[in-house]
């Protein structure tokens, strides 16, 4: 954050991501924390992170379909699944390396997106997230229905570890690095995208799109981008997925996903790449932190059972949600730029 009394002085330095050296040391340190977490954290954590690393692409690419573009969108877990599926069959296949693998399962997602992406056209709101949601039921329908030696029907997909020049990515420590070189780049291609005239047209949208369209925007082609975008970053994110598990299976990619993706943007705050990241990391820490903690409380209270604790922390999730619908409903980076904001023009009242 800028101290007080620092100030842009032309369009650049204000659109600027980094401005301050201390933005710039804060940025280093962060990333050499993230690339030294496997050597001082235990396999689970990173795990964990690993899963984070995945999911954060996936919700990067609802929050620009849904906070920046303003559609509704509850099948990310379903174009999440086509980027997987893709991915799977095009490596068992063809045999193709996972470095042409992922993007092509990206480019197939994008794909389904975009087709009902063209929906959100002339419908918006209600109508338009039931129709993100027959895509989440088209998803399983077809994987289920279309010849098994397609995409393997209910048996799913096996794939053989990612390998590059020999090495090959078994290690949870490898697959880490594979997810966070993979995260980067998406979460920077995603700054440039909203920061990009493109990004500009989809808050114009967001906002109003009979403005938008009478001021020279094409509002049907904004529309439809922000879908193909944002299912694209699902894509990926479910092809990385395929080859940290290397397995995958239609009951992976559920709407019950779909909704914690958006409980994820909600939390985080809605238009904001940042508040993504932030969303991701809170509610996938209180998720582990109810599955490590639940066999100790069933231990305590051998009563409730595994399955009592299980909805424990799908209602203790629930009622987080609602409690920033009610009281924060623009989500942690909404409070974190109100903070910045004061420390900026302290210590003037004003």
């Amino acid at each position: 954050m800028d101290p007080a009394g620092v100030f842009a002085t032309s369009f650049e330095r204000d659109q600027a991501l980094i401005r301050t050296r201390g933005q710039w040391v804060a940025l280093v340190l962060f990333l050499i924390a993230l690339v030294v977490l496997p050597h001082v954290l235990g396999p689970r954590l990173v795990a964990i992170s690993t899963n984070m690393l995945i999911m954060a692409v996936v919700v990067v690419g609802l929050q620009i379909n849904m906070g920046y573009a303003g559609q509704i969108n509850l099948g990310q877990a379903a174009f999440m699944g086509v980027g997987a599926y893709a991915t799977g069959a095009l490596a068992i296949k063809f045999n193709l390396p996972f470095w042409l693998s992922i993007p092509l399962g990206g480019c197939a997602a994008a794909v389904f997106g975009f087709i009902f992406g063209l929906s959100a056209v002339r419908i918006k709101g209600f109508y338009l997230a039931l129709t993100t949601i027959a895509a989440q039921s088209l998803f399983h329908f077809l994987i289920l229905n279309l010849p098994q030696s397609w995409f393997g029907g209910s048996n799913g997909l096996t794939l053989e570890p990612a390998q590059i020049f020999g090495f090959s990515f078994v290690s949870e420590t490898s697959i880490y690095y594979l997810c966070l070189a993979a995260t980067a780049a998406m979460v920077l291609g995603a700054y440039g995208i909203v920061r990009s005239r493109h990004g500009r047209a989809f808050v114009a949208v967001c906002d109003d799109d009979v403005a938008s369209g009478l001021m020279g925007i094409n509002v049907v082609r904004t529309k439809a981008t922000a879908f193909l975008i944002g299912a694209f970053y699902a894509g990926i994110g479910g092809a990385l997925w395929a080859y940290y598990v290397r397995f995958v299976a239609v009951d992976q990619f559920t709407l019950f996903h779909s909704i914690w993706f958006i409980a994820m943007v909600i939390v985080g705050g809605l238009g904001s790449i940042t508040g993504a990241l932030v969303g991701v990391f809170v509610i996938k820490a209180i998720q582990e932190s109810f599955v490590t903690l639940g066999p100790s409380i069933v231990a305590e209270f051998p009563s409730l059972g595994g399955d009592v604790v299980f909805a424990l922390m799908n209602v203790f999730l629930g009622g987080i949600i609602a409690a920033f619908l009610i009281f924060e409903p623009r989500g942690l980076m909404h409070r974190w730029n109100i903070l910045k904001r004061s420390y900026r023009l302290w210590p003037f009242p004003y």
